[in-house]
């Protein structure tokens, strides 16, 4: 399938490991140009060289971007479309806010994980939207959780702001969507990343269990039977986000190899 990706400008957020990155990867493999983004140029840096290498002759740039601030992704944002000239498709991705339950979060944290978790994704959006209405043509996907289909234990924030930035995608794809801008929302299950590995060892240190136990038992649990990798999840975002997706908008997705029972 011809996904019509070839030179189109694709901008995956928080991009230098993990999901990010995979999804990048997938977007190179496809002709896109790509730009990637981190805290840290030296990660961004080292993640371009891995993609090149196995992407030959790939378009990938790269500028820092710290999602929790808004004059970096004015800057960020500012930059890409100065040199670019448009933006076709928008990754939105950020790192999981702080695990606990709700009397291990204090204000502070509340505030740090809206303005990364939701407030962060609105910014990145209102840049790229007059670009693309003004081609008449768009991709934004936001990366969420699991937890929009069915609530973690221990993970307050990211249940509260990954359900509130799938309200966000539902009535933007509403209201854009005569321009030809379809945005939809995919969350990771057990995807193999350093989130999950993150996760899994406070659990594991709380049952005074090894990492390695506790991971036994999680993979039987899957009906699947193993962890996803993150080029699987990579795959369907990619072809959410292309040309080859003409018609699904306002979704929210979980890729989780039926781990999930709700409905």
């Amino acid at each position: 399938m011809d996904l019509g990706l070839t030179d189109k400008v694709a901008v995956v957020m928080a991009s230098s490991k993990g999901l990010g990155k995979a999804i990048a990867l997938e977007f190179a493999k496809e002709g896109a140009i790509v730009i990637i983004s981190s805290r840290h140029q030296k990660d961004l840096d080292l993640t371009g060289r891995e993609i090149k290498q196995q992407v030959p002759g790939a378009s990938v740039h790269s500028k820092v971007c710290d999602m929790s601030k808004e004059e970096d992704i004015a800057s960020f944002f500012g930059a890409i479309l100065g040199e670019f000239g448009k933006i076709d498709i928008l990754i939105n991705n950020t790192g999981g806010p702080k695990a606990g339950g709700f009397n291990d979060v204090g204000d502070e944290d509340w505030y740090a994980s809206f303005e990364q978790n939701l407030l962060s994704y609105i910014r990145t959006t209102r840049a790229v939207l007059p670009s693309m209405k003004e081609q008449q043509f768009g991709r934004i996907i936001n990366i969420s959780s699991s937890s929009t289909k069915e609530v973690i234990d221990g993970l307050i924030l990211s249940n509260t702001f990954r359900a509130g930035m799938v309200g966000f995608a539902k009535t933007l794809a509403r209201e854009v969507a005569n321009d030809n801008i379809l945005v939809n929302t995919v969350g990771p299950g057990r995807i193999q990343t350093d989130r999950i590995t993150e996760l899994d060892q406070l659990e594991a240190d709380k049952q005074q269990i090894p990492i390695e136990e506790l991971t036994k038992q999680k993979q039987a649990a899957l009906p699947i039977g193993r962890y996803g990798q993150p080029e699987e999840f990579a795959k369907v975002v990619v072809f959410l986000a292309s040309s080859a997706n003409t018609y699904m908008t306002g979704q929210s997705l979980v890729i989780e190899g039926g781990l999930l029972k709700a409905l």
